[in-house]
């Protein structure tokens, strides 16, 4: 069985709500994008992202997703220009092969990282489903076996700019999902976080509070935040400083009692080694939409060599690169939860035939051949660009 050519999808579906609670800024000069403060990161109005499918010439085919909020064409030129060459008329099961092969293309530019590896990302994933339907079995049976079947999970984000708001959108998410943990997009400032914090876990006694504070603060503030969520028992706090100052998170996880949680922007094994080396994260957080599934696996086998628990990021992207995370979910030996957003994840469901599944306990990991998914070639179509 040889590769014979690979397909790229722009993907575009209306989530005009999938942001959460998360402010906004509206750019003249992108009409397409919004700007998400504190940091300014761009993403965009719709949900935006890039699907790909590897073909045989046995008519096998192979799904995959990156996590590609904005310059998704770039990363779709990268795969049909850069990538596809390197893979036409190669054994699709030599997955961890032609992985390394594609990531050494631009290795020696320091490309391990940004739009490159999102694109490895989205190629790497479709070979493991592609080697998973050849033979018949759940790509979780080719990673190792699963450690369990349903993944927990926790709610990303409540809808409402006001703690009132919040507050009340956490009663009701707990009454009518069955939500027992929930993670606050915030970063507006010492005070008022904590504010918010207090209003929600006023609303919901039980359930476990998370805070991602989006690289909001410098180190001295990030140890008032984390010292006021010490005091409240929170479950985590992500991202609290900037995402590439490994030293400061390594002063702040020294210095508190609340998990720091930190791994969406990281790419690479490389880098998440340097990390846990650094004893810089107390939680490990891989996006499989950004690192594919073997490097995903790679943060998982370093994870557990620390003694560190994986918690997977999973941000605006759709249902392929879902399930892939739920596959690595259902291989890691030491899992927190994973990210469950409420808002995407019913466009991302869309595209497939038989939806993933997703109630109080957590997530189902699909056990069909592959991903366990099947995409609906006239859905993808109605909203490819």
């Amino acid at each position: 069985m040889k590769i014979s050519h690979v397909r790229t999808y722009v993907v575009r579906q209306a989530a005009a709500t999938y942001l959460g609670d998360r402010p906004e800024r509206a750019l003249s000069g992108w009409p397409d994008y919004r700007v998400l403060p504190p940091r300014n990161t761009l993403y965009p109005r719709d949900l935006e992202t890039l699907i790909v499918s590897v073909h045989t010439d046995e008519g096998l085919v192979g799904w995959g997703e990156a996590l590609t909020p904005v310059g998704t064409e770039a990363v779709a030129t990268l795969v049909n220009q850069l990538l596809t060459p390197a893979l036409l008329g190669e054994d699709p099961a030599g997955v961890a092969v032609l992985q390394h092969r594609m990531r050494q293309l631009m290795r020696v530019r320091g490309h391990l990282s940004g739009h490159q590896a999102d694109a490895v990302a989205a190629v790497d994933t479709a070979l493991w489903d592609l080697r998973g339907r050849a033979l018949g079995v759940p790509v979780h049976e080719l990673l190792g076996g699963a450690f369990r079947t349903v993944v927990p999970s926790y709610r990303s984000g409540l809808p409402g700019v006001t703690d009132a708001e919040r507050a009340s959108a956490a009663a009701q998410a707990a009454a009518e999902e069955g939500m027992t943990a929930v993670k606050l997009h915030l970063g507006a400032g010492v005070e008022a976080d904590l504010a918010t914090y207090d209003a929600v876990a006023a609303a919901v006694p039980g359930v476990r509070i998370a805070l991602d504070a989006h690289w909001a603060y410098r180190l001295f503030d990030a140890r008032r935040l984390a010292h006021g969520l010490d005091e409240r028992g929170a479950w985590f706090l992500e991202a609290p400083l900037a995402p590439e100052d490994v030293e400061g998170h390594r002063d702040l996880a020294l210095a508190v009692r609340t998990p720091i949680a930190v791994g969406e922007a990281l790419r690479s094994r490389y880098e998440a080694e340097h990390w846990l080396r650094r004893r810089a994260l107390h939680i490990c957080q891989p996006d499989i939409g950004r690192t594919g599934i073997t490097e995903g696996m790679a943060f998982v086998q370093l994870c557990d060599a620390a003694h560190v628990p994986v918690a997977p990021h999973h941000s605006v992207a759709g249902s392929i690169a879902l399930a892939a995370a739920l596959h690595v979910c259902a291989a890691t030996p030491e899992l927190v939860a994973m990210e469950y957003q409420p808002n995407p994840f019913p466009v991302g469901n869309q595209l497939l035939r038989e939806p993933l599944r997703h109630g109080p306990a957590g997530f189902t990991v699909p056990d069909g051949p592959g991903l366990g998914i099947d995409i609906d070639p006239d859905k993808l179509a109605e909203v490819t660009r």
